[in-house]
């Protein structure tokens, strides 16, 4: 060993040391920023991770309130909210923006602007009849300009082109029909064609259609007793069952109430917390609930678990939670396995979370 190794000269030991400082500087500079924990819901096979890259819109679009968000067989997500800029937004399966619908939609739907879409939009429902898919637009009612419009259900393909329209109407014809509901909120359509929409901000009737929407029954009016309703908001053809079964969200009264298909009472499920709409997927039911979280129920009603449960927490505190919902107002979930949350919230809060059971 070389005494210039034991000791270095001044030269290079200041040489060796500016260089060492060097290091160290560039090394804090250059670490790797520590990444942040996954946002995750739920526990078990009920395990969901946030994904907080999707559901961004383009510089000029925004969203507003939360309305509804559909999955269909191409796992291609529809989004809809009180916005006039995107009155819709798609999302391929990647989570890229396929296509948004703002002027061209209204004037579709029989709108002259979109901001009459913007003050009616409320609810979506996808179906698969035969081969073919469509959407089911549930409209509510709106006051522009002295005009009472909304407060009609209408049936589209996937392009958004109008089939059939239910409502409020200027008469009925082939493709229109005139019904007395008042407001609106959700449809579901059964395997054999049936179809079933609550006017769950208005009567609180529910309505059954056939396939080529004859009216076959009615059930409900305001009330607390079975059979009728306080905010009937939500509808859904269950088929966890043996027996297909209608479920009703009865949102004010916090209960979700089932018949059977020919709309006879059946059960009670009790302890919602405002519960808004369903969707069925892998054995489960999802249930949206508008205070702040959601639930998942299995084939025999029992709950599975509660996701994001943001009560207690002050609404503006809450949003900033990425693990937390404010108020849910609709649900989707993909082939995937991934669940799409949309709350009534002025920003519309749209967040996939994607299925990670441990």
């Amino acid at each position: 060993m070389s005494s210039e190794y034991l000791f270095p000269s001044r030269r290079s030991f200041l040489g060796q040391a500016t260089a060492s400082v060097a290091s160290l500087a560039l090394g804090t500079l250059a670490a790797p920023a520590q990444e942040k924990a996954p946002v995750t819901l739920g526990s078990g096979k009920t395990t969901f991770r946030l994904d907080e890259s999707w559901g961004k819109l383009p510089d000029g679009m925004k969203y507003g309130f939360g309305c509804a968000v559909v999955v269909d067989s191409k796992d291609r997500v529809y989004v809809t909210s009180r916005s006039a800029s995107p009155c819709v937004v798609i999302f391929d399966k990647e989570g890229k923006i396929e296509a948004t619908w703002s002027k061209e939609f209204a004037a579709g739907v029989g709108f002259d602007k979109p901001e009459q879409v913007q003050a009616t939009a409320h609810g979506l429902y996808w179906s698969k009849e035969g081969d073919h898919e469509f959407l089911y637009w549930t409209e509510n009612v709106a006051t522009q300009e002295g005009k009472k419009i909304g407060a009609r259900v209408y049936k589209t393909d996937l392009n958004g082109k109008v089939l059939y329209t239910l409502g409020n109407v200027d008469k009925d014809t082939d493709t229109t029909q005139k019904v007395a509901w008042t407001n609106p909120t959700d449809v579901a359509v059964a395997a054999d064609g049936d179809i079933y929409i609550v006017d769950g901000y208005g009567s609180q009737v529910v309505y059954r259609f056939d396939k080529n929407f004859k009216l076959l029954k009615t059930i409900g009016g305001p009330g607390k007793d079975h059979g009728k309703f306080s905010t009937c908001h939500g509808v859904w053809v269950s088929t966890l069952k043996k027996e297909p079964e209608l479920y009703i969200a009865d949102r004010e009264n916090g209960r979700v109430e089932v018949y059977s298909l020919d709309m006879e009472y059946k059960r009670t499920l009790p302890d919602f917390r405002r519960p808004c709409c369903f969707y069925q997927h892998n054995g489960q039911l999802y249930v949206p609930e508008l205070a702040a979280r959601v639930t998942i129920l299995d084939a025999d009603d029992k709950v599975v678990a509660h996701l994001g449960d943001g009560a207690g927490i002050p609404p503006a505190d809450v949003q900033k939670q990425a693990d937390k919902f404010a108020a849910p107002h609709a649900l989707t979930v993909d082939s995937k396995g991934d669940l799409y949350v949309i709350e009534w919230v002025p920003t519309g809060r749209p967040r996939r979370f994607q299925a990670t059971p441990v």
